[in-house]
């Protein structure tokens, strides 16, 4: 299947008006939604450090995930990013240093309003496991939770997940840390609430995916977000990103309890030991304070 790309911008890595320092390359990515561009700047970030000129060109439309996929293999993306997989770390060249440093991997709960104290008393993923959540048909979330033996309820269409929830259809809906209280907000019309309590926790990393036939551009992103951390540009992208502030002044983490659960999809090559590359939320909660959350 063939996208139509047009022209988004062009962005010069370097603050001149002659291209005479690298040259310029063409990098074609799925149209973003207006409120989700957090990636596609944090790449922007990552290949200011190149001494190229890149060129960004997108869809005419917002391509789902498979369809991007589909584009990605087909070379006609250049790149994209999201959740990892043994598959997609197969079929691409990945990027492994998680754009959200780990706050994806948070899932906080969209419960029906009255119903916090069903959820007050919850200590533990085996406490957890009283509950059915709601999840997409396809979603990776949904068969992390199945293994670690929670209760499951899917559905192919994201949006009915939130009236299925209003109807007692299940519990709670896991949702990741920038998304609960925005989803709470656009349904408005629904009595739900985020829970206030807990939060989920299970490693599931955001990486950019770049196709096998552009090896220097996935390089130039991994050497650019490694100088990003090492001179503490990323820390000041992260914090003053504005949907990631939003999030950090109304999770309030440090009043919140942890409940970790495995990932047994994680691919093996996940850099786990690199601490740098990961925050807690012991760190997340100190960081919000450092930039004045």
């Amino acid at each position: 299947m063939k996208y139509p790309f047009k022209i988004l911008t062009t962005v010069t890595c370097l603050l001149t008006a002659i291209y005479t320092h690298g040259e310029s390359v063409d990098i074609t990515i799925n149209k973003p939604r207006s409120n989700s561009t957090y990636m596609l700047d944090l790449m922007k970030l990552a290949l200011s450090y190149s001494d190229k000129h890149y060129n960004y060109l997108e869809t005419s439309e917002t391509l789902t995930r498979s369809a991007q996929v589909e584009a990605l293999r087909n070379g006609e993306l250049t790149v994209m990013w999201g959740g990892t997989s043994d598959q997609m770390e197969q079929d691409f060249t990945p990027v492994r240093i998680d754009g959200y440093r780990g706050l994806m991997s948070l899932r906080f709960f969209i419960i029906r309003e009255g119903e916090q104290h069903r959820f007050d008393s919850i200590y533990s993923a085996n406490d957890l496991k009283q509950f059915k959540f709601g999840q997409g048909k396809t979603w990776q979330d949904g068969n992390i939770l199945q293994q670690a033996g929670f209760k499951v309820v899917r559905t192919v269409k994201k949006e009915g997940l939130f009236h299925m929830l209003d109807g007692d259809r299940f519990d709670a809906f896991p949702r990741g840390a920038t998304e609960a209280w925005e989803e709470v907000a656009k349904y408005k019309q629904l009595p739900l609430t985020v829970e206030n309590k807990l939060v989920l926790s299970y490693t599931l990393p955001t990486y950019f995916f770049v196709n096998k036939n552009h090896p220097q551009l996935a390089a130039a992103i991994e050497q650019g977000l490694e100088r990003a951390i090492a001179d503490g540009q990323f820390d000041d992208y992260f914090y003053n990103n504005d949907r990631v502030r939003e999030f950090l002044k109304r999770a309030q983490l440090d009043k919140r309890r942890v409940i970790k659960i495995n990932n047994p999809f994680l691919p093996k090559a996940t850099p786990l030991d690199r601490d740098e590359l990961w925050l807690d939320l012991s760190e997340l909660a100190e960081g919000a304070k450092n930039y004045g959350l």
